[in-house]
């Protein structure tokens, strides 16, 4: 009889809304599911994306069989072009994820990824041991899938971000026959989204969004700006469609935007007219009420098309009085809120007239199900064991609380921290130890150099400003050549605090003329220790201490 045993492992994803990655792991044979990225928090200087720990993938490469993704957006993919510098593997997804992909890598001049596409309708992967069976969910992004993930120990139903939606605008519901079929069997666990697990009843429908949005449209004479993300082809369509009705050309700004509305039109899962979405200069022939912008930078992105508009540093488009902004998303990510804010605020100081998340008009809908789409779920899988996946801490309790609800044992609810692994035996879960993972940040092109230390650098020089201090001795004659020259950049202002500096120059030289012998780490050394308890002493602030000594 065999000795191995399934393992279930939560790199990342599971106390964090972001990083989607999870590893299943039986013997010889290994799978991914999901590869995302994140986003810093405010107080990560500089950091551009926050990607998983892939140690433990790497250390055992010779296991993976495959990655496969459940669909479209950055938490889910975005990490992808990191993992294959580093692993040869074939990713597996549908049509217009595929398209995505193949498009990120391009951005990362990656040549010729391994990319192998299969139908939600027809297809079973068999990757090692594991059979994979993919079926369509609801999600804000077509062409979403969960899987039935058939192992030695049993199924197990992989479900990330889903809703039931009986009328999304890609006409492609949730396939609950197939999910029926596959789970009539038994079902050995579910590890499924928890983000929606303390929100009541069941999510709303895309489709109930095209009205109201056209609501606020209908009747405005300026020229009207909608943000969405650039993944959202479903609110793409339902902007377009909007347009048409109401007369208007839409104009795409934003090259993420420009980017994956081709990809997706090009693959048949965005539909309009050829005349009916211009080119930029074209519209600038067209008066405003004839024009409605689909633009990018929904999360107040500095740099975006949006960001650029509202501080009035684009390069063609202006906006004021008259002219209407819907903010047809949700500023989830960590950081978000505060920039949108500010690009809100500099709207409404320019009189325009802005939709916003904090408005209740309901102008977004989640793409995650609610506790009555969770229910549902609960009720059509039936599993032994329950995974909370693609939420918080407090998801993952509100999750576990609704599977006790509908009768699951507390100790069949496994809420996994990152890097716990389980292993299946027998029909049973057992947690069993923790692999080490760490946050990875990316920093330009430096990946994983910027760390704690780093971090907490930027934050002093942030908060408290720098001083350099420039340092002449003689080297033969272990004595200073003259003061030391002391210079603040966010510190404090010279002009009005140059005394501080220049006591601080004195009083550091006395310290060093007490030293009978001093070489440049001693200068060094006792710079940074003289002048942070001076400034603290003097100002009641820490600046970063940069010492530059000088031998002669």
């Amino acid at each position: 009889m065999s000795q191995n045993k399934l393992k279930f492992i939560a790199i990342s994803g599971t106390t964090g809304v972001t990083e989607n990655l999870y590893v299943y792991e039986y013997g010889n044979d290994m799978i991914v599911v999901d590869c995302g990225v994140g986003f810093p928090e405010s107080e990560m200087f500089g950091v551009d994306l926050v990607i998983p720990d892939f140690s433990y993938i790497k250390q055992n490469i010779n296991k993976l069989r495959g990655i496969i993704i459940s669909h479209g957006h950055e938490d889910h993919l975005g990490g992808l072009p990191f993992l294959l510098k580093d692993v040869d593997a074939t990713i597996y997804s549908t049509k217009l994820v595929a398209g995505f992909i193949q498009d990120k890598f391009e951005d990362y001049d990656i040549k010729n990824p391994k990319i192998s596409v299969f139908n939600p309708e027809q297809d079973v992967l068999t990757l090692g041991v594991f059979k994979i069976t993919p079926f369509r969910v609801s999600h804000s992004v077509p062409d979403a899938v969960g899987f039935c993930i058939d192992t030695p120990e049993g199924k197990i139903f992989h479900i990330p971000d889903y809703k039931f939606d009986w009328t999304p605008v890609d006409k492609r519901p949730f396939d609950i026959a197939k999910v029926a079929t596959l789970a009539s069997q038994g079902t050995l666990a579910l590890a499924s989204d928890a983000l929606g697990a303390n929100t009541p009843g069941y999510t709303e429908s895309e489709l109930s969004l095209e009205g109201r949005i056209e609501a606020v449209a209908n009747g405005v004479k300026g020229k009207i700006y909608l943000t969405t993300i650039s993944s959202n082809i479903s609110r793409m369509q339902q902007t377009i469609n909007i347009a048409a009705k109401l007369g208007r050309k839409v104009v795409l700004i934003g090259r993420s935007i420009e980017r994956k509305a081709q990809i997706a039109k090009d693959l048949g899962y965005l539909f309009y007219p050829n005349d009916l979405v211009i080119k930029s200069k074209q519209a600038g022939r067209l008066p405003p009420e004839k024009l409605f912008y689909i633009i990018s930078g929904s999360y107040g992105q500095p740099g975006s098309a949006l960001y650029r508009l509202c501080m009035g540093e684009h390069d063609f488009l202006t906006i004021g009085k008259g002219d209407v902004v819907i903010f047809s998303s949700d500023p989830a990510p960590p950081g978000s809120k505060a920039n949108v804010d500010f690009l809100v605020d500099k709207l409404i100081e320019a009189d325009v007239n802005v939709h916003y998340y904090d408005m209740q008009e309901d102008l977004h809908v989640s793409g995650h199900g609610s506790i009555g789409d969770i229910e549902m779920l609960f009720a059509l899988v039936k599993p032994k064991y329950f995974i909370p996946i693609g939420g918080t801490i407090r998801h993952m309790r509100a999750y576990g609380l609704i599977a006790q609800r509908m009768g699951a044992p507390e100790e069949n609810v496994l809420e996994l921290l990152p890097g716990e692994i389980v292993e299946f035996s027998n029909q049973f879960a057992k947690r069993t130890g923790k692999i080490s993972v760490k946050e990875v940040l990316v920093d330009g092109l430096g990946i994983g150099d910027v760390g704690n230390v780093v971090l907490r650098d930027r934050h002093i020089l942030s908060k408290e400003g720098v001083v350099i201090a420039i340092i002449q001795f003689d080297r033969n004659e272990s004595s200073l050549i003259q003061k030391p020259e002391i210079m603040s950049r966010g510190f404090v202002f010279e002009q009005k605090y140059g005394s501080v500096l220049e006591d601080a120059s004195g009083e550091l030289a006395r310290a060093l003329q007490k030293k009978k012998s001093i070489n440049a780490n001693v200068v060094r050394n006792i710079t940074i220790d003289f002048l942070e308890r001076f400034f603290h002493q003097k100002t009641g602030r820490r600046p970063m201490i940069l010492p530059v000594v000088v031998e002669v």
